[in-house]
């Protein structure tokens, strides 16, 4: 159960953030094969000067099309990791016209049991789910 966390500039439309919202749905749903309606996902919409993402001396510009995306997920393998990173870049700029030096993304690991769906309980833990 991935809860992807947007952070990006403001000023898209309603269309191009949903565009980019179901193109990384389909990402998670590839790589973690997790079920359809296993979709959670968060866009926080800044001002340009609320966000300062620069290169790590990598040597790329960025435009106001940043986006930072945030994974918080029970453990993933590596290779399912670097998968969705490469999957996500590749679909977001031929889907969404998203330049890779645009696109951050990092990963936040926890457990099962650090999750409730609803009604304070731990489904993960309680077995439920």
């Amino acid at each position: 159960m991935p809860l992807l966390h947007f952070d990006m500039i403001e000023g898209r439309s309603e269309s191009e953030v949903q565009a980019i919202l179901d193109t990384a749905h389909e990402v998670v749903l590839n790589v973690f094969k997790v079920p359809v309606r296993d979709r959670y996902q968060i866009v926080y919409e800044h001002k340009r000067y609320q966000m300062v993402f620069e290169d790590t001396g990598l040597g790329f510009e960025r435009s106001d099309n940043l986006i930072m995306v945030r994974v918080f997920t029970s453990p993933r393998s590596e290779e399912q990791k670097l998968q969705f990173m490469k999957e996500l870049a590749e679909a977001l700029e031929a889907k969404c016209g998203i330049q890779g030096t645009d696109l951050m993304i990092a990963f936040f690991m926890n457990t099962r049991d650090d999750w409730s769906f609803g009604f304070g309980e731990a489904q993960y833990h309680t077995g439920t789910l």
